[in-house]
């Protein structure tokens, strides 16, 4: 299969658990170590990571686990905080689960190797990718059923709605290009190119909706101009994968490497590299709390959740997790 290699890596059956992350980066900071700051200051809401090989998610400050989801890989929040939807990577299904009771509500099928997941902002469907099948399926959360499947490209990985929940952007790691799909209809519209890009695979939306950030499978991040349909920049930002977020207020981009152990901010506005931020070995997931003060990002070699204080940009709190590899993070009010 033309893009196996990429999907094995992508998924995490490739381990980073061998790396040795160095003691120091280039400019002489030192790796980070443990606490410095209470958890319960740094995470006044609630978080969500999904620990993959450990087939859980674990919620902070509190600790609470919840077991039964066989590589647990992405997961997304409702608006409301409610629900929240788990992609199974070796299961091939997507997990609802009830935040309130921490009890599984509902399992659906999705196909091999379940990717990315998201639900729309007025909590009325779950979105989960399918990307062997390219494919994505919709799920009415008030039935708990599947709505619809769509074909959308080859090898889609993960999806962001736009702010009124009328579309939604499907990045084909496969194709070199984002996938843009009616949700008024359940139609895929269109396919825009990512040039510059040949494996898009995470992505957000700018502060103004008008851009999207893009996170490339090899070390890249890219703007999409949404109303021009052209890619604006491109920037290298390290090795492999990885996630990226727009921090709450816009000020910074942040996205992880895998293969290395630093974020990478973003000066959003002039669109050039600000810092990167040691923060341990193979970050993954990145995900703001929603007053963009603090950046949370799931250490996969560490096995652990690094905390970044967006005013110093330092880490202040490096929290273990109950598991082995971490590899996505939820968050209220940042969906």
């Amino acid at each position: 299969m033309r893009y196996l290699s990429i999907l094995l890596l992508s998924a995490g059956l490739i381990p980073v658990t061998g790396w040795v992350a160095p003691a120091a980066d280039a400019s002489g900071a030192a790796k980070p170590q443990g606490a410095k700051v209470a958890l319960e200051t740094v995470m006044p809401e609630p978080i969500y990571v999904a620990i993959q090989s450990s087939g859980r998610v674990e919620v902070l400050p509190s600790g609470e686990t919840w077991s039964g989801i066989e590589g647990a890989h992405y997961d997304a929040l409702s608006s409301d905080g409610r629900w929240l939807l788990v992609s199974g990577l070796k299961t091939g299904k997507a997990y609802l689960i009830d935040t309130q009771s921490g009890e599984l509500s509902t399992r659906i099928e999705i196909g091999e190797l379940a990717q990315g997941v998201k639900i729309s902002p007025d909590d009325r469907y779950g979105v989960a990718v399918a990307a062997k099948q390219g494919t994505i399926v919709v799920i009415d959360l008030s039935t708990q059923q599947v709505a619809k499947t769509i074909r959308v490209g080859d090898t889609p990985h993960n999806i962001r709605f736009s702010a009124d929940g009328e579309l939604a952007y499907v990045t084909l790691q496969g194709e070199g290009a984002i996938a843009m799909v009616d949700m008024q209809t359940l139609e895929k519209r269109r396919t825009i190119a990512t040039p510059g890009l040949d494996t898009p695979h995470n992505l957000d939306f700018s502060e103004d909706g008008r851009y999207l950030w893009i996170r490339d499978f090899v070390g890249r991040v890219g703007v999409l101009d949404l109303k021009t349909k052209e890619m604006v920049q491109t920037f290298e930002v390290g090795d492999a994968h990885g996630g990226i977020d727009v921090i709450p207020g816009g000020e910074y981009v942040a996205t992880s490497a895998i293969a290395g152990s630093k974020v990478t901010l973003i000066d959003a506005e002039d669109r050039e590299i600000a810092a990167r931020v040691e923060v341990g070995n193979g970050p993954h997931g990145v995900r703001a709390s929603a007053d963009g003060r603090y950046l949370y990002v799931a250490v996969t070699g560490e096995d652990a959740v690094a905390v970044v204080d967006m005013q110093s940009l330092e880490v202040v709190r490096h929290q273990p997790v109950d598991g082995s590899f971490p590899f996505w993070i939820a968050v209220p009010g940042n969906r």
